[in-house]
Parts: C-alpha cells; structure tokens; sequence
C-alpha cells in the first residue's frame, strides 16, 4: 500500500473511531420528555410536577406504582433523578429489609417514618448518559420494583 492510500486508511480509521462515542444519544437532566419516553416504554407514566415546582413522573410498572423525583436542579436541568415506590400499609421487620440490602445489589430498601416499605434507586445524570443506558436503568428499575413488591407482600390492584 503507497503512503497515500495508508493515510486515507488511517485517516478513515481516526475519524470513525472518534466519531463512535457520539452516535449513542446523550441525555442529562433537562431531557424530561425523553426520559418520560423511556418510562413510558414500561408502563403507565405521565409528567408531573413536585410542590418544589421540579419535574416528577407518576408511573406503574405491572401495576406497581412509583415515581422518579428530579434532584438537585438548577439552570433548567437536574442532576439526579431518585426512582421511588413506598408501600403504605405493608410494614416489613428490618431484619427482612437488612437481608433485602445486603443479598441485592440494586434498590436500597428502608422504614419510611411511617414504618412503611420503601425502595429507592438513583441515578445520577449530572454530566450525561446515553440513551441506552438510561432504559437500562429503567429496565433494572422495573425488576427491582416487582421483585420488591413480592418481596414484602405487595398485590397490584
């Protein structure tokens, strides 16, 4: 190969390899449609917005209601959003949430100040995350959120 043709290839070759990061869609948290989209993609779920004035999406995932608050915002976009699902009425012993967070590696699940089930899940957005990884997210959301609900006994109405 003439020294033309290797720097057309290797020329080729730098601009695809740097362009291959930018193909994947980048989003952070001012995207709230996009990320209603995915949530949509699950289930039930509609915007709403917090007392705060943030942004919040109500949703059910196999019945199982939950939200995603936006955290920590400024200058029109957030840099966390916290999934969330509280089980009024279902009031498990801590031992069982105890064995819930050391055997899982997802969800963080605790007493609210009612004695409630709770389970959270957090995501930080601050600087940006693809697309496919943010319905990952939701994906994992999504079985943790019913592995949850069975866990402590919850029925979907």
């Amino acid at each position: 190969m003439n020294h033309i043709g290797l720097s057309a290839t290797l020329s080729a070759l730098v601009v695809l390899g740097l362009s291959m990061p930018t193909l994947a869609q980048t989003i952070d948290g001012s995207a709230t449609d996009d990320i209603l989209a995915l949530a949509q993609g699950y289930g039930e779920a509609t915007l709403e917005t917090q007392e705060n004035g943030l942004p919040r999406i109500a949703g059910k995932v196999d019945g199982i209601p939950y939200q995603v608050f936006f955290l920590n915002c400024g200058s029109g976009t957030c840099e966390d959003i916290n999934f969330y699902a509280g089980f009024g009425g279902i009031k498990p012993p801590m031992d069982a949430l105890n064995a819930w967070n050391r055997d899982k590696r997802f969800g963080r699940a605790y007493l609210d100040g009612d004695l409630d089930a709770v389970i959270e899940y957090d995501i930080n957005l601050e600087y940006g995350v693809t697309l496919e990884n943010l319905n990952a997210a939701f994906g994992v959301w999504s079985l943790v959120l019913g592995q949850f609900a069975e866990y402590v006994g919850y029925k979907a109405q």
